[in-house]
C-alpha cells in the first residue's frame, strides 16, 4: 500500500501541495485528476521521490520514504516504477538497451539483463522490435518501451504521469488495456496522473481531484459518479447536447444515484401515478457502464407539469431528480 499523509511541498514562498492525504491499496488503480497547475506533477515527483516533500509522509508498504537517505532511499525507490508523459529514451540505444538500462546501473550480468528484457518486451508486445532505435517507433510503441523499462527492477507500484497524453484514442485504449493487464498479472498498484476523464472511466478503481494543491474530492469511481452532489461526477460524465425546449412545463434532470437502477426505468414511466395526463419528452440522455455499474443522466421535459408522486416514483427506482430552470436551459441551448 502507498500512503500519502499530510503531504506539503513548497518552492520558496509558493505552496504547490497543501496537506495532501491519499492511499492506494494493493492492486488498486488510483487516478489523480485536476486542471493544469493544480499540483499533479509535483505530487507524482514527491511520491517517486524525484522531489523531497517539505513535510508529511510518503509510506510504501509501511516504509516512510521521507525518513530515508542515500543508498537506503535508492533501494526503496526501486519498488516504484515511473512512466513519464514522453518516454525519455536514449536515441542511440536500441529498444532492448533502453529497457535494460536500470539493470545495467545495478551491475546485473549481461545474461540476466537479456533474459529480463526479453520477457518484458514480450509482455508489452514489442518482442520483435528489440533491435530498433527509438526513431523507428510510434508514440505508442515508445510508451510501451517506457512501461517495460519502468518494470525492469520488478516494482510493486507504477506511477504514470500523463502517459497517454497526446496519443490518439486507439493508442490510448491499447496502453490502458496493457496497464490493466499488467496490474492483474503482477499485482501492481498504479497511480495515474491524468487530465483525461475517459482514462479515469476506462481503467481507474478510484479517483481524486486536486486543485490549488489540495484534494477537493476523492472516492471510488462508481461512488463518485453515483453521487448527485459531486462536482467531479460532472467532469466524469459531462452534460450532453440537448434538444431545445421552448414549450411550457417543467424540465427535470434525472441522474443515476444507485447501483440498482432498473434498465427499463425510462420505458416504465407510463406506469407512474397520474402520468397519463402529462407529456414526457426526452431532451437528452446518456447511459454507460463503468466498472460494471450503469451510470447516466437524462433531461426530461414534462408538460404541462409533473404529476404528484412522479418524483417519488423515480426515486424509488434509484434515480435522483433535480428541477432545471427552463429559461436557463433554453439560453444554454
Amino acid at each position: 500500500m502507498i500512503e500519502i499523509e499530510n503531504l506539503t511541498k513548497r518552492f520558496g514562498d509558493r505552496t504547490v501541495l497543501d496537506d495532501v492525504s491519499l492511499s492506494v491499496a494493493n492492486g488498486e488503480i488510483l487516478a489523480v485528476v485536476g486542471p493544469s497547475g493544480a499540483g499533479k506533477t509535483t505530487l507524482s515527483r514527491c511520491v517517486s521521490f524525484l522531489e523531497r516533500p517539505t513535510s508529511g509522509a510518503v509510506r510504501v508498504d509501511g516504509k516512510d520514504f521521507t525518513r530515508l537517505e542515500g543508498a537506503e532511499l535508492l533501494a526503496a525507490r526501486r519498488s516504484v516504477g515511473v512512466i513519464f508523459q514522453t518516454a525519455p529514451l536514449l536515441r542511440r540505444r536500441t529498444v532492448a538497451q533502453n529497457v535494460g538500462l536500470p539493470l545495467e546501473y545495478l551491475g546485473a550480468t549481461d545474461g540476466s539483463i537479456d533474459k529480463r528484457v526479453t520477457a518484458l518486451l514480450e509482455k508489452v508486445g514489442l518482442g520483435d522490435r528489440r533491435d530498433d532505435l527509438p526513431a523507428q517507433l510510434s508514440g505508442g510503441q515508445k510508451q510501451r518501451v517506457g512501461i517495460a523499462r519502468a518494470l525492469a527492477l520488478g516494482p510493486s507500484y507504477l506511477l504514470s504521469d500523463e502517459a497517454t497524453s497526446g496519443l490518439d484514442p486507439a493508442t490510448t485504449k491499447s496502453i490502458l488495456e496493457l496497464l490493466s493487464h499488467l496490474r492483474d498479472e503482477f499485482g501492481l498498484s498504479i497511480i495515474l496522473i491524468t487530465h483525461e476523464m475517459e482514462v479515469v472511466r476506462e481503467i481507474a478503481d478510484s479517483v481524486a481531484r486536486i486543485d490549488g494543491g489540495r484534494i477537493i474530492e476523492s472516492g471510488s469511481v462508481d461512488d463518485v459518479i453515483l453521487d448527485p452532489t459531486s462536482a467531479l461526477a460532472r467532469e466524469l460524465l459531462p452534460d450532453r447536447p440537448s434538444v431545445p425546449f421552448r414549450g411550457t412545463g417543467e424540465i427535470w434532470e434525472v441522474s443515476y444515484a444507485s447501483r440498482e437502477v432498473p434498465l427499463d426505468w425510462l420505458t416504465s414511466i407510463h406506469a407512474a401515478p397520474g402520468i397519463s395526463g402529462a407529456q414526457v419528452n426526452v431532451l437528452s440522455a446518456s447511459v454507460e457502464a463503468i466498472r460494471g455499474v450503469a451510470v447516466g443522466r437524462a433531461l426530461l421535459a414534462i408538460a404541462p407539469s409533473a404529476p404528484a408522486g412522479f418524483e417519488a416514483f423515480l426515486r424509488e427506482r434509484g434515480l435522483h431528480v433535480t428541477t432545471v430552470d427552463v429559461r436557463s436551459k433554453e439560453t444554454a441551448a
